[in-house]
């Protein structure tokens, strides 16, 4: 995380996918100090408006995606982060953070607890984001659908590929160069294809075209 802010030591952190901000803003707080990065915490106002304007990093916490798509939109935020990143701005976000970056969140793994008014997202990247994957266990009795089933339906109704990743995996993108890192793979879906295995380490920049 500290490479791709590139020197920077001061985050914008945005909550919004949870209930209670504050303490999370709180927490989030602490384990950055851990690491030396200062962070301030958006709120849903004009000062959070002049927080992301303000800028040179901001990180997008997890928790709802459909909770934090509305009120990032219902607060302005949306297209002022979506500016400023498109700008040069450095992006980075964590499950449901990382949704947002797609242009839609119905990739999201997530329950709709409320009406974010649109699936539009950010569009940072071109495909979809389906964070935590889980592979499917082939012993498993349980007859519910698998996490692959529900992103071949999602590409039945659409010809945005889908990059899943697994638990302890990120991508990162700079420029037209996007690379798959940590400690787990990916997984690419495509309509009318057989899905694809990315290692740790493979280049994503293809799905950037």
């Amino acid at each position: 995380m500290l490479s791709a802010l590139g020197g920077i030591d001061r985050l914008v952190f945005v909550p919004f996918a949870v209930f209670d901000r504050v303490a999370y803003g709180q927490a989030a707080v602490g384990r950055f100090e851990q690491v030396g990065v200062r962070l301030e915490v958006a709120t849903a106002d004009e000062a959070g408006r002049r927080m992301i304007e303000d800028a040179l990093a901001v990180f997008v916490g997890g928790g709802n995606t459909f909770r934090l798509l509305e009120r990032l939109r219902d607060s302005g935020l949306l297209e002022r982060l979506r500016r400023r990143a498109l700008d040069g701005m450095v992006y980075m976000g964590a499950s449901a953070g990382s949704n947002i970056a797609a242009p839609t969140i119905r990739t999201t793994n997530d329950m709709p607890i409320v009406e974010p008014g649109s699936f539009d997202a950010l569009g940072l990247v071109p495909f979809q984001i389906n964070p935590h994957y889980i592979d499917p266990e082939p012993a498993s009795s349980h007859m519910g659908e698998t996490r692959e089933q529900r992103l071949k339906e999602f590409l039945e109704e659409n010809d945005t590929p889908v990059v899943a990743i697994r638990e302890g995996a990120w991508i990162r993108i700079d420029g037209n160069s996007a690379v798959l890192g940590g400690r787990a793979g990916a997984r690419i879906f495509r309509r009318d294809r057989e899905p694809e295995e990315r290692v740790p380490g493979a280049s994503l920049s293809d799905l950037l075209e």
